[in-house]
Order: C-alpha cells, then structure tokens, then sequence
C-alpha cells in the first residue's frame, strides 16, 4: 500500500524550517512533532538559508520601483493640471 503524497502549506514550511533553525530540537524531534520525514526538514531549511538574501534584495529593489511609479505619476499629475489650465482658459472658465 503506497502512500498518499500530502502538500504543505507555505506556512506550515517555514514554520517547521525556523523550527529548524532554532536548533532547540533535533531533527527527529522536529519530524515527530510535525509528522515530516527528517529529510524534508533538512529541504525546507536549505532553502530558507538559500533564498533569506532575496528577502532584503527585494526591498531597496521594491522601493526603487516604487519611487520610479511615483516620479512617473507626479509627472502625469503635472501634465493633466497644465492641460486643464489650458483648456478652461480657451474655453473661458
């Protein structure tokens, strides 16, 4: 009888990866707490290790976008305030 393959949530993987990382417990204590094979705890945590850069690499990435659609807006607001200074002023508003 083979097993059934279950998915995980991404909260439930992070959540068990910083169990992981806590270092509080062994990984065979982690595996019977959360019902996970030894090795998907060994997964879960390498990728939180791989992939934790990425996390503050988004943010002055994000910003800088950010302050790029804010700069392209205020551009846009100016544009729109000296056409319609124009147009009530040629139809004499």
């Amino acid at each position: 009888m083979s097993k059934k393959r279950r998915n995980h949530s991404s909260e439930f993987k992070s959540k068990v990866a910083l169990a992981a990382l806590k270092g509080d417990k062994t990984l065979s204590e982690l595996a019977q707490q959360f019902d996970v094979h030894p090795n998907q705890i060994t997964q879960w945590k390498q990728q939180v290790v791989d992939n934790v850069s990425q996390l503050f690499a988004k943010d002055s990435s994000g910003k800088a976008h950010e302050e790029n659609q804010i700069k392209e807006l205020h551009a846009k607001i100016g544009q729109l305030t000296v056409e319609n200074d124009f147009l009530s002023k040629v139809l004499g508003r």
